[in-house]
């Protein structure tokens, strides 16, 4: 699964899940960050991505047109990407 992560989320999420989805990125690397939702959807559609996001529009888009793509709507608030496991 590739995951695509949306502006609200750290780019460093796409280098530290790198070894269980290997083929993920950040809007931001493909200059999506200017872009609406309609067109970070269908970026995601034609890429097959899975949209990972903090945003509402995209689970209420997802409600409204299905998929794909997929949509992980992270509801757990700002955290920080340097969390230690142990």
């Amino acid at each position: 699964m590739k995951l695509l992560f949306d502006q609200n989320l750290s780019r460093l999420l796409v280098t530290q899940l790198a070894d269980v989805f290997p083929d993920s990125s950040h809007v931001q690397l493909y200059g999506l960050e200017v872009k609406t939702d309609t067109e970070i959807w269908e970026f995601a559609k034609t890429n097959d991505f899975c949209i990972v996001t903090q945003d509402v529009d995209f689970a209420e888009r997802s409600r409204l047109y299905g998929s794909p793509p997929k949509v992980v709507w992270l509801r757990c608030g700002n955290a920080p990407t340097n969390l230690s496991l142990d």
